[in-house]
């Protein structure tokens, strides 16, 4: 299938791409749907799972390269919500708003930005059920993997 339109992909969505686990099937059918939009962290929060994974022996050195080189070529083709002060701002309203922590704020505050703050009818793609109530609350139509 062809991408349909773009989606915003929480960190969590990102990490089965790079790493094979339960979730990896469904979150490729959704990769093959939509283009990925992230937040510029995102990277930094994909190769810390990778190393955590690693560092517990959950993934071995050729898995976690592999991972990581998996990791880079996707992170060619996605569009990055970069840090400004609008991203900060939004994520502090979003932590009075909901029960988020700093870095998943700045995720969804990335999304807003992203969606100019029109989220309806936009796709949040997460693996996270914090985060995915959120997302759902705040108006996008959440993908939970």
């Amino acid at each position: 299938m062809v991408n349909q339109g773009a989606g915003f992909w929480d960190a969590s969505a990102l990490v089965p791409l790079c790493i094979h686990e339960t979730r990896t099937p469904q979150a490729r059918s959704y990769q093959r749907k939509f283009r990925q939009a992230v937040w510029w962290g995102s990277f930094l929060e994909v190769y810390s799972a990778i190393s955590r994974l690693h560092r517990i022996n959950e993934i071995s050195d050729l898995d976690k390269a592999n991972a990581v080189r998996r990791l880079g070529q996707m992170s060619g083709g996605w569009r990055e919500i970069l840090p400004d002060d609008r991203v900060r701002d939004l994520a502090m309203q979003l932590l009075d708003k909901y029960s988020l922590r700093a870095a998943d704020s700045l995720q969804l505050a990335a999304s807003l930005v992203w969606c100019a703050e029109r989220p309806s009818k936009r796709t949040f793609i997460c693996a996270d059920q914090r985060l995915a109530k959120a997302a759902s609350a705040a108006g996008f139509s959440v993908i939970e993997l």
